[in-house]
């Protein structure tokens, strides 16, 4: 059994998929599906079902997933002490986002670490707030970024950052020639929003109550998976969106989206980390360039 079988098993156990969870490390689904089959071979086991063009984990497969997990993580930590060894002049962090934060505000910090310490490599993933959240507690990711809040006791929350949200509409929309709109004409629109467990989501549907709104009053006419697509259907006069001045700016200035004014609260972006967690030097040292460059 090697790490890179472990990897691999731990890649499709958590995606459920032959294809993905190849793609996730860079392999062809051959090369993935030789290495499972290896596994299996060598201790007689069945780790997955195949069903049809999807894979199940086995009760075995189940029990071993947790065990992997484990190894994997020790593994990473010991490869990040022996990166310590050589200060900053080597090593890797894993970094998970939520999109608006990894697409808009985390690159400059990324290429100012580059700059200063060109040894560490950065590995970002996107994800939404839930799934950054599942990342930091399983050890996947040395640290998280997120916009939601979260109620999870053995991981660290800390502001880094303020980010304003946004109301806007395509240039056709019937609110495109509105300064502003009064809370109770939410309700009058198609809306365009992110999935379940976004955080620009979250933090949109948490203000509704304030403003006196039932959010299950809202007519959702489409969930997309990025800002980018929520962006181009605003634009394409699907309906009104909430999202962030990040995601909106560049459509603002061309005048394919139109601001309409609506009281809502900023939104923090947070800094999330797990509290037992080796942290290594490449670790403090990203953190230390954000505090210092970041405006809460």
């Amino acid at each position: 059994m090697t790490i890179e079988q472990l990897r691999i098993f731990v890649a499709v156990a958590t995606t459920l998929n032959m294809t993905r969870g190849a793609q996730a490390l860079g392999l062809t689904q051959s090369a993935a599906s030789a290495a499972i089959a290896a596994l299996e071979a060598r201790y007689a086991t069945r780790l997955f079902d195949r069903v049809g063009r999807r894979v199940e984990l086995t009760k075995a497969g189940q029990l071993f997933l947790d065990e992997a997990q484990a190894v994997l993580l020790r593994a990473t930590i010991a490869e990040q002490v022996f990166d310590d060894l050589a200060g900053l002049a080597r090593g890797t962090l894993h970094i998970h986002a939520s999109q608006t934060i990894a697409n808009y505000w985390l690159p400059p910090f990324m290429h100012r670490s580059r700059q200063l310490h060109p040894g560490i490599v950065l590995a970002l993933t996107i994800g939404n707030t839930a799934q950054v959240t599942r990342a930091v507690i399983d050890g996947r990711a040395d640290f998280g970024f997120i916009e939601g809040e979260i109620d999870e006791p053995n991981l660290s929350l800390r502001t880094v950052a303020r980010d304003e949200l946004m109301l806007v509409v395509g240039p056709q929309h019937a609110w495109a020639g509105l300064d502003k709109i009064e809370p109770a004409q939410l309700t009058e629109t198609a809306w365009v929003m992110r999935e379940k467990g976004s955080g620009t989501r979250s933090a949109f549907e948490a203000a509704l109550p304030g403003l006196g709104v039932d959010v299950a009053k809202l007519d959702v006419a489409l969930e997309l998976p990025s800002n980018e697509s929520v962006r181009a259907a605003v634009e394409a006069g699907a309906g009104a969106t909430v999202t962030s001045h990040l995601v909106v700016d560049l459509g603002l200035r061309a005048k394919t989206l139109h601001h309409v004014a609506l009281t809502l609260p900023q939104r923090p972006f947070y800094l999330l980390q797990h509290s037992d967690r080796y942290r290594s030097h490449a670790h403090g040292a990203f953190l230390r360039l954000v505090d210092s460059a970041a405006k809460p």
